[in-house]
């Protein structure tokens, strides 16, 4: 595991229908663990179970590891590890945020 200076926490939280799971497909795109055709389409890659699917919403929250370069101003760059993580945005599944 990567030391706690090179990692990184990112949540994506907002209202429902706000485009959070959008987003993390494309997160995944740019991080290689998705083509950008996938990502730019209607399948949502982090709502995993069927219903989550069938109905078009986040019902859990998901995680995702990402591999980022990190090139500051001055110095080296360095390897950071994103943790990645999608919320539901309805409030019927706030105790999966909350849990997250």
């Amino acid at each position: 595991l990567p030391p706690p200076s090179h990692t990184r926490l990112v949540s994506i939280v907002a209202h429902v229908d706000h485009g959070k799971t959008s987003l993390a497909d494309h997160l995944l795109s740019h991080g290689g663990l998705l083509s950008d055709r996938l990502a730019g389409g209607n399948v949502r890659h982090l709502d995993s179970t069927p219903e989550e699917r069938r109905r078009g919403i986040t019902m859990g929250a998901s995680a995702v590891v990402l591999g980022h370069t990190h090139a500051p101003p001055s110095g080296p760059p360095r390897s950071m590890c994103v943790h990645l993580l999608d919320s539901p945005g309805h409030v019927d599944f706030a105790a999966h945020v909350s849990r997250a």
